[in-house]
This record gives C-alpha cells, sequence and structure tokens, in this order.
C-alpha cells in the first residue's frame, strides 16, 4: 500500500475545509438581501389556510426529529474520519469506511429533505404549488428571484 504523507492529508483536509468556507460565503451569506428560506417562503408568502398551516406544522416537526438524528449520523461519521486519520496518517480502509459513513449519512439526509419537500407540495393548492416549485427550483440552482 502506497503511504501518504501527512503533509499530503493536511493539504487535503485544509483544502476540504477552504472548500466547504467558500461554498458557504458564496451561497449568499454575503448578499445583502438573501432570498427568503423555503419555510419563510412557505410560511409567509404562500398565504396557507389554518388546515395547510397545522398540516404543514407537522410535516415540519416529524421532518425536525429526523433531521436532527441525519445530523447527529453526519457528526458521528467526521468524528469517525478524524480518529482515522489521526491514527494512521493515510488513507486506508477506516480513512475509506469513515468517508463512506459520510456519504451514506448525507445521501440519507437528502433523501429525506427532498421527500420532506414533496410532502409539504403536496397540502398546497395548484397556485401555491407553482410559487412553491419557482422556489425550490430557485434554491437547487442557486438562481436567486
Amino acid at each position: 500500500m502506497r503511504r501518504i504523507s501527512r503533509g499530503a492529508v493536511l493539504t487535503v483536509v485544509l483544502a476540504l475545509l477552504a472548500g466547504v468556507a467558500g461554498g458557504w460565503l458564496g451561497s449568499g451569506r454575503l448578499a445583502q438581501r438573501p432570498a427568503p428560506s423555503l419555510h419563510e417562503m412557505v410560511h409567509h408568502e404562500l398565504k396557507l389556510t389554518s388546515a395547510q398551516d397545522r398540516q404543514i406544522e407537522g410535516l415540519e416537526q416529524d421532518f425536525a426529529v429526523r433531521r436532527r438524528a441525519r445530523e447527529a449520523e453526519l457528526r458521528a461519521a467526521n468524528a469517525q474520519l478524524a480518529a482515522a486519520i489521526q491514527a494512521r496518517h493515510e488513507y486506508g480502509p477506516e480513512v475509506a469506511a469513515a468517508v463512506e459513513r459520510f456519504h451514506a449519512a448525507m445521501g440519507a439526509l437528502q433523501l429525506e429533505t427532498v421527500q420532506h419537500v414533496l410532502a409539504m407540495r403536496k397540502v398546497l393548492t395548484p397556485e401555491q404549488a407553482a410559487k412553491f416549485d419557482r422556489r425550490v427550483s430557485e434554491a437547487l440552482t442557486n438562481e436567486a428571484p
């Protein structure tokens, strides 16, 4: 097995952190007026009926529980990755397993998020759904209104 130097691992980790920071900043954090979140848009712009509001609130509460569990799994996978890198200082089976665990948790969170968004959409009228669809599309393509 080819050994990877500590410097190479450090470079990769720093590049990853820089990429995450750049993505976070570039995703609108520096903009003066970011687009409203999907949550804000649904509750403040769609003029929900009280029945719709109750249904969506229930969906949001259920999703919040699932999201917290997925986020805990992401944190655990990151801790596993940190421990594997610290123990071996090379890309080996332990690091690969931790990366795979993180990817699986991230994929599960994305799937649950998409399912949640689609469940909320089912509660909306066709007119509300059209506005909702535009906002979801903007969020997924970074095309601010």
